[in-house]
Formats: structure tokens, sequence, C-alpha cells
């Protein structure tokens, strides 16, 4: 009633001459059913009526209180009269909303909530409002998340909840049509929150309350939204616009499956006992005991599981496959003493069919898995990578690979996405030396026979600051990039020895007494023996993480290396959370050419997660589209050079949620990111129809024939024979007719 005297006040007496506009704040939050039943839906409508409708209902509507409030509160609930009514109904001119300063984010009566969700979806929030009072406009006068008390000037969740508030309300206004024409934030400074105290911040300057002038400090999130003014918006940014372009001749376009499908089950004709089919009683094969016919060897047609998965690839029309071999099966003991050669016959068999449909096997010698790294048992029992009898070992089993797959396998990968976050110091120093010593033992004694290619492929996510405009938080992404990538790729692509940055880091920890990581020193023979031990430049790239220096949530902090991982809640997200930031690949390539130079780079594996009950399958999609539209751009923008990209994974029977065909009541599905996928493999980029078309020259197509006969030369020597004897019985038969002849005549 106040509220409506003053507004009818102005509004008789003042706006005639003044012209100005008079409403009232209403502070809300936002609910969702706990389950979409009827009964939640009315138990959320009841929350927003409660809290919100008790005032906006009489004001906006019909002036009075909410039906679900009239129903649960009957007397408790004063009755207007039919003037009061008609008084207080129309007194705004706009409706000023306030959320997230007070009610939202847990600071709910949980009475209010009726045993629903809460929720932070400004969007929804505003288009209700917009449904439920007759799509009035919306001032927001009101609106901030908090950081941590401890937080100083580089508050990038602030920014982060900012940018989300902000683009939903721009949403909201865009695709939802609700009447929103002002935005607020809260607050200009940092201050006392109520029963919250000191304990939090929300100002966009910082204020040192310990300090005796109390100065306010511009926060990180000042320029953001500085920035955003300027812009009145979210401006499409034209480094983030897709390009029309091609890859070059000769580019490799694959996918990944971590571990082939292996099924060394004996065909029914390497079976050498004999059968007798009991027709008129059991109707079943009866063994004849006793009775054996001779055996023959196994050949690559008794693997039917290979042509299943090879007519699969042959439908992606890719060039390359790659996958891993299993050293743990290989060589069970870690040595040479007990070898599997039904697998290694296996692994033959199903590269040499690669080969005979011109796709290139790409071969990982070791990919480390969660039970026992997938090293052999005795090797991981004794230290795995920590034990130096490993980097032997391995280099056995390398030499045992080449000389068996060599004559398949021309592109080979020592190590597959060495888990550095798992990785001790020991360990990484070990494994580097095995990857040289692996990689000299080719170079050396089968690169000239074979004609291959050897190198290491790592894990390479992007990593980015969360404050843009924080040189601290530069640094500790600068920092965490040489942790994650450096520590490994330093030795190979650079100097021979580990980046800088790690040793001074370590340094200055162990120095604190702190901590007591020792980073292993190369002698100058083990850096002569690791630097440039490669052939180019191999990676898996899956997400763009972000990074600060301001210490915000204990659990995604790490003490060891000063980081507080960041997520940007506006991103795209799979199911599993991994954030979509096709950017972050381009960002990560052009990175990898500034630091080693102009190095043949492979995006061995890139991929993403999905539903299974999403049919559509359109986060795949739009990931790999906008993902190899940045790879483009790495290439012809930033003059990366980029040979090959690889999609992770083939399908999802050994990859779940992954691959680009479903396997369900085994059978395997294409999905529509298969296709996609495909479509841009046949075009090979993005063509640009105004453009001419890339032409280019026709590649002599692999003899296929030619690997079958020389896989197989005992049927070619049985061939040859036949041959030959035929011609042999013709000249005999056409020799003796015509003595025959003679005779007679």
């Amino acid at each position: 009633q106040a509220h409506a005297k003053v507004w009818h006040l102005y509004n008789d007496h003042f706006r005639p001459t003044q012209r100005g506009k008079v409403s009232i704040a209403l502070s809300s939050h936002w609910i969702k059913p706990q389950r979409m039943t009827e009964k939640n839906i009315r138990e959320c409508q009841k929350s927003l009526d409660f809290v919100l409708g008790w005032f906006a209902k009489p004001i906006f509507i019909d002036g009075d209180y909410p039906e679900s409030m009239r129903n649960n509160l009957s007397s408790l609930l004063p009755e207007f009269s039919e003037a009061e009514k008609k008084f207080i109904k129309g007194t705004a001119d706009f409706f000023a909303l306030s959320f997230g300063a007070t009610l939202s984010f847990q600071l709910l009566d949980s009475h209010m909530k009726f045993q629903q969700l809460e929720s932070i979806s400004l969007r929804q929030l505003l288009y209700w409002i917009s449904s439920e009072y007759n799509n009035p406009q919306v001032f927001i006068v009101e609106n901030s998340w908090f950081v941590s008390g401890s937080t100083k000037r580089d508050d990038a969740k602030y920014i982060y909840y900012l940018k989300k508030f902000i683009m939903e309300t721009l949403k909201a206004i865009r695709y939802d049509g609700v009447n929103v024409f002002g935005y607020t934030v809260w607050s200009l400074l940092d201050g006392f929150e109520w029963h919250r105290g000191y304990s939090i911040r929300r100002g966009l300057f910082y204020v040192d309350f310990q300090s005796h002038d109390k100065k306010l400090m511009p926060k990180s999130s000042v320029l953001f939204y500085q920035k955003l003014i300027e812009k009145n918006g979210f401006p499409p940014l034209p480094e983030n616009q897709p390009i029309k372009g091609l890859f070059p001749c000769g580019f490799a376009w694959g996918v990944v499956d971590n571990y082939i499908q292996v099924d060394t089950t004996p065909a029914q004709f390497l079976d050498s006992n004999v059968y007798v089919w009991d027709v008129h009683q059991t109707k079943k094969l009866i063994k004849v005991d006793g009775v054996y016919t001779s055996k023959r060897k196994r050949q690559c047609v008794d693997f039917a599981a290979i042509r299943l998965q090879i007519s699969l690839l042959q439908e992606m029309h890719i060039t390359h496959f790659h996958f891993s071999l299993k050293w743990s099966l290989i060589l069970p003991l870690g040595n040479l003493s007990v070898i599997n050669h039904t697998l290694i016959h296996y692994y033959q068999c199903f590269a040499g069919e690669l080969l005979r449909v011109n796709i290139t096997p790409v071969v990982a010698l070791w990919q480390p898995m969660a039970e026992n790294q997938e090293l052999p048992v005795p090797l991981a029992k004794y230290g795995a990578w920590e034990n130096p009898d490993t980097v032997q070992a391995f280099v056995e089993y390398a030499k045992f690979c080449f000389t068996s797959l060599g004559d398949y396998v021309k592109f080979w990968i020592t190590m597959n996405e060495p888990p550095v976050k798992n990785l001790t110091y020991t360990a990484g120093h070990n494994l580097l030396k095995a990857h040289a010593k692996a990689w000299h033992l080719y170079d050396k004694e089968f690169r000239r026979s074979q004609k291959g290619k050897i190198s290491i492929a790592l894990q390479a996510d992007w990593v980015e600051p969360a404050c843009p405009f924080s040189r601290n938080d530069q640094e500790v992404a600068d920092r965490i990039l040489e942790f994650d990538i450096g520590w490994l790729a330093e030795p190979i692509f650079g100097n021979g020895d580990y980046p800088e940055v790690m040793r001074a880091w370590l340094h200055q920890r162990n120095s604190a007494d702190l901590y007591n990581f020792h980073l292993p020193y190369f002698s100058e023979g083990e850096k002569k023996l690791i630097q440039g031990s490669f052939d180019f430049f191999a990676l898996s790239h899956y997400t763009t993480n972000l990074v600060g220096w301001e210490k915000e949530d204990a659990l995604k902090y790490d003490h060891y290396l000063e980081v507080q991982m960041i997520n940007d809640i506006t991103w795209l997200h799979s199911p599993s959370r991994a954030a979509v930031v096709p950017w972050g690949l381009r960002k990560l390539l052009t990175w990898v050419k500034s630091k080693y130079g102009d190095v043949p780079v492979y995006v061995l594996a890139n991929g993403i997660d999905d539903d299974q009950n999403m049919v559509h399958d359109k986060l795949r999609v739009y990931y790999i589209q906008n993902y190899i539209n940045e790879a483009l751009k790495a290439y012809t923008l930033d003059n990366v050079n980029l040979q090959g990209y690889f999609v992770y994974s083939f399908n999802d029977k050994t990859a779940p949620k992954y691959g680009l065909y479903s396997y369900v009541a085994n059978q395997y599905e294409a999905k529509p990111s298969m296709k996609h996928y495909r479509e841009i493999i046949d075009n090979n980029g993005f063509p640009d129809p105004e453009t001419p078309e890339l032409l280019c020259p026709e590649e002599v197509a692999s003899c296929s024939e030619c690997h079958f006969l020389r896989n197989r030369k005992s049927l070619l020597a049985f061939i040859s024979f036949i041959f030959v004897a035929f011609i042999v019985t013709i000249f005999f038969i056409m020799y003796y007719s015509k003595r025959v002849e003679r005779r007679y005549k």
C-alpha cells in the first residue's frame, strides 16, 4: 500500500513535469523440479509465488496475492478491499529485478523451496517473469556473484559468473523475446555482507579492510565489465569466425582406437579333429576319437574380427588408422623368453589388411592404461618406469616389434600419451631415455630398409590465463604448459634438457622446505641421445583449461604448482564436463611452432564424449566441425606445418561414449558425426565455391595385390608350380601329337 501511494503521488503530481519512472525492486531466486512431475512443477510455481509473486502479482496482474499463497496461508494472509486492489494494480512503470544479491545462492529459507532444487538460471527466471506478468519491461537492478574474502584483485570466478548472467540476459532478449532494457552489477566495491560479514567479496573495486585509508583498487572484473560495455555485449570476434580453405595434398585423415578389438579365437578350419554329424538323434556333431586330419598354418582369413573392423574403417574414407600394441600381452614376462606369436600374427594380419585397402597403420608401441600402466607384470611389479631396467626392456620390445611388424608399419609412435599427471620425475627421466634409444635403434637398423618414421605422442591440452588482464595468471599458464607439455617435449624437440621454468620453480619450492622433488639431470651424452629423437611432433588434444594464481576453491587448487583451476561456466561442456573450446587447438598449434620451429605436426587424437541417448550426435558434429576449422586456421593463417588430424575414437565398444560408431546388441552403427567427418575428408577441408579447386597429383596407389602375394609366398610358389606344369604338359602334348601324325603319314 505504501508503494502504491508513492507511485500515485509521483504519477499525479511529478510525472508531468519530471517525466520519470517509478517501480519497486523485487528480489527472487530460480527453482527447478527435482523430477519432471506435475506435482513438482506445481511446487516450483508455489516457491516463486511465495517469494516473487507475493509482491509482483498484486502490482503487475490483479491487485491480489497469488492463489497458491491464499490456499496455503488462509487467514494469515490479509485481505485487500476491491478499492485497494484497484489502487495497487498497475503501480509500476517497469519490472525491477534483483537476482543473486540477497535471496539467491543458498540464502533462501529452505521452506520456501518446497523440496525443489535452487538454480542460478537468470534466463529462465526472466522468461518466467515475462510469461507470468504479461511481458513487462524489465530492468535488472542488482545481479552478481561473489568470491572468497581472501581473493584480491584477480577475481576470475566473479568474471565468469558475471559473463554467464549477462549472456543469459542477452539470450533472454534475443531468443525468448523478454523485454529487458537495463542491467546493473552488484556491487561497486567490497563491503560488509550482512551475516556473511567480510568472508566474501562482491565488489568491482577491491578494498583492503585492514588498511587505514581503505583505498579503492580496480579488479580484473572492472576491466572485463568496462570492455563489455564498450562493445555493448558479445560481438563475434573475427578470429573466431570459421574460414574456408583446404588442407595440403597428402594430408593424413585418421581415426584412433587405443586398442583394436583382438579376437584370436581359432577358426573351425584349424581344428584337426574329425566329426560325425548325428542326423538321427542328437542332431549334433560328435568327435571321432583317435582320428585326426593334417594341421595347416594360421591364415589371416581365420580372424573374422578383422574383416568387420576393416570394412567399418573403409566406410569412413580415412587414410590413416592409429592404434596401440599391448606390450603386456605380446611379451608377458617383459623379455623374449615368452612371445605371444598368435597376437603378433593377428597384428600382422590387421596391418596387412589396412594396407590392402590403402589405409596407413599408425602404431604405438606403448599406451599407458590403469592396470599396471599396460606394462608386463614383472616390469610393473619391480618399479615400472622408476626402474632403469625397464628402459632396456622397452628397447628389446621395440626391436622385436620393428622386426615383426616393420614390413607393414611405416608410421611408429614409441609412447602414446605418457601420463604426466601421474608420472614421477624419475619415471619421466627413464621414459625419455627409453624413447630416445628406441628412436635411434629404428634410425640405425630399420629406417633404411623399412623407410618409416617414428616419434612420441604427447597429450597437450591448452592452458589459458583465467584473467586475461592479469600478468600473474599469464605466468601461471606459462608454467603449467611447461610442466604439462614442455617436461617431455623440451628434451626431445628443444635443447635436450628440461625446461628452465621447471628447474627454477622446483628449486624455489625445495628451498622453502615445503617439498623435496628432485628433477634428475642428463649427462651430456644423454642430452645428445635425446635431443632430436623425432621425425614429427604428435599430440593429443581434447580441451582447454583456465588457470589463475588467486586461491579461491581449495578442491581445485594445486599447492605444489600454486595454481587455481577455474571453470568458465559459459563454455559448452560435454556430459563428462570437458569444455568445448575449439580456438584452444589453434593456440596450442601456434605455441608448438613458436617453441619448436617448423616441425611437422600431427593432431593424433581429438575427440569428445557424448550422451549415448542423443540420437543426433549434435555435440560431436559441432566439435569436429569447429576443431578441424581451427586446425585449418593454424595451417593457412599461422603457417603451422600441420600434416594430419585424427578423431578420437573409432567406436563405442572400445571407447564408450567417444566413438564415431555406436555399439549396441553386437551391432555397429555409424553416428551422424562419422558421416560429417567423412564429408570433411572427402572435401579435404572446407572448400570455398568461389575459389578454384585444389588439384592434387594422383597418388600412386599401393599395389594391394602385390602385398597380398608378398605375404603369401607359399601360395605364390604353388601357383607358379601349377602354371609351369601346365605349360610343360601342353608342350609335351603338342610334341607327341606331331610325332604321331608323322608316324601315320
